[in-house]
């Protein structure tokens, strides 16, 4: 009997066995009870991107307006498998955010965020608060 299994069977089959069923699935749920506000504004959802195609889900959430998306997107499996793929990606996102009024950039080796309008990824000394870059020095490296 596996760890997971033992602790399902000491809490029994209420909500709180649900929580370690999603361990399997490689993420764990913190709390029971949903705290999810239905009038929030803002969504703060993680990606992965192992293909171009995965683009789309994440392209159709930065559109979304109700609530907004922070999207975390992180390129290293697809980094590791085709780095053309990759740059069409990045590209795509790139000029999303643009015709969104939103904002992009990585960060790491292997992430990106993206945000609506109304937000803006910090940047350092370097880019003042309310002003955007032209060119996304940290997402630049992966267009040469």
């Amino acid at each position: 009997m596996g760890f997971l299994s033992k602790l399902k069977e000491k809490l029994g089959t209420g909500s709180g066995s649900e929580m370690f069923e999603e361990a399997e699935h490689g993420y764990v749920e913190l709390g029971t009870e949903s705290s999810i506000d239905s009038g929030a504004k803002l969504m703060v959802r993680p990606f992965v991107i192992e293909e171009f195609e995965q683009i789309k889900p994440i392209l159709d959430a930065l559109r979304e307006r109700n609530p907004a998306t922070i999207a975390l997107i992180n390129i290293k499996p697809l980094k590791d498998k085709d780095l053309v793929e990759l740059k069409r990606a990045i590209n795509k996102l790139k000029k999303t955010c643009d015709a969104l009024e939103g904002d992009i950039a990585g960060f790491g080796e292997n992430w990106i965020a993206a945000v609506p309008k109304g937000a803006y990824i910090y940047r350092g000394q370097k880019a003042a608060k309310g002003e955007k870059k032209a060119e996304m020095e940290e997402v630049a490296e992966y267009e040469e």
